[in-house]
């Protein structure tokens, strides 16, 4: 069904574009840009660049996503008197939304969709709530801004902590925003920039509070605070370096060093045995070369070693069955190589036919 243009005569005269009344009812209206001003208590002043507002002008051409809260000029003189002046000849005055009305500007654009709403203007606490909530709230707001914003409140609010109560953070959250305003512009533009890191920032800034430093003291002490923070950077590397070359490298322990002892017994894996004579020692000691010419190691000669924890003890090998000779015979048949396990055989029964007793 068409609309009936008689029920909502154009407000401002201008037939060919579909402006109604508004009332600061809390609805949805199209305000012409020409009775529509900005607040002058906004804290933010980087809009962005002509390039950007112009690319932001036409995407609003074409859709406006967001409504404008707005308030009616009578309200907001009531606020600040002050301001009739500066404001103009307009009857609504945003709320927030400064830099979708720079960039319906840049564009020409008739008009903007607003919400005009004088519960705004209540008093300046709920104005300033809702000029400044929707920046502090942005994930990307400049520091700088921020912190005339979170300024701003505590003017209005009358101390750090009510602003930190009513905005539900620490107090430390306000007072650290807050110290950004005393920067000067030189060292606010390296905060803007990235140059200088938020915390060398708040120092500065609680530096030039207390002392009352302009900006060539501002920007001498963050001269030397960047040479203090490159040495200290240096000396963590160099720190860092010197631990890495004190680990100590794993390496493999040296053989132990065996010694026989002169005694008619000596220790072998643990079981007293009887010496063995030089020449037996050597042939039995001495490492044999099998039929592919492959050193067989000698059987190693255990010294004495300290008697073992309980723990210790139950991580050793099990020991050889010396005296059980069928179980002893059994573990070399399963567990032997056969080519060892050969010579083995050989030496025993050598051994055994030297033991025999000649019969007259």
């Amino acid at each position: 069904m068409a609309a009936r243009h008689d029920e909502f005569d154009d407000f401002f005269g201008d037939d060919d574009t579909p402006y109604v009344d508004t009332r600061a009812d809390g609805r949805l209206y199209r305000v012409p840009l020409g009775r529509l001003a900005p607040n002058l208590v906004n804290p933010r002043t980087d809009f962005g660049t002509p390039e950007q507002l112009t690319d932001l002008g036409k995407s609003l051409a074409r859709r406006q996503n967001q409504a404008c809260p707005a308030v009616s000029r009578v309200a907001y003189l009531k606020l600040w008197p002050d301001h009739a002046k500066k404001i103009g000849d307009v009857d609504y005055v945003l709320v927030s939304g400064e830099r979708r009305y720079r960039a319906a500007t840049t564009v020409d654009l008739p008009g903007l969709d607003c919400v005009v709403n004088d519960d705004f203007a209540k008093d300046r606490k709920t104005f300033m709530e809702a000029v400044v909530s929707e920046n502090v709230d942005r994930q990307n707001f400049d520091p700088i801004e921020e912190a005339y914003a979170v300024q701003a409140l505590v003017a209005e609010f009358g101390s750090n902590r009510a602003v930190a109560q009513h905005f539900e953070r620490v107090d430390g959250w306000v007072t650290q925003r807050v110290l950004l305003t005393h920067l000067a512009p030189e060292a606010q533009d390296l905060v803007r920039k990235k140059n200088m890191p938020l915390d060398a920032a708040r120092a500065l800034g609680k530096l030039a509070r207390d002392n009352g430093w302009d900006s060539t003291a501002q920007l001498a002490w963050w001269r030397d605070e960047q040479s203090r923070r490159a040495a200290a950077s240096a000396d963590r590397a160099a720190a860092k370096k010197t631990a890495a070359a004190k680990q100590p490298t794993a390496s493999p322990k040296p053989p132990a060093k065996v010694e026989h002892q002169d005694t008619d017994t000596e220790e072998f894996y643990g079981r007293k045995t009887a010496a063995v004579a030089p020449t037996e020692l050597k042939r039995f000691s001495a490492p044999a070369e099998d039929e592919e010419g492959e050193a067989t190691p000698p059987v190693p000669v255990q010294a004495t070693a300290p008697e073992a924890t309980a723990s210790e003890k139950d991580q050793q090998p099990k020991r050889f069955p010396y005296d059980n000779g069928v179980y002893a015979a059994q573990h070399l048949i399963h567990k032997m190589p056969p080519d060892q396990l050969d010579k083995v055989l050989d030496l025993l029964i050598k051994h055994r036919d030297n033991q025999a007793v000649p019969t007259s």
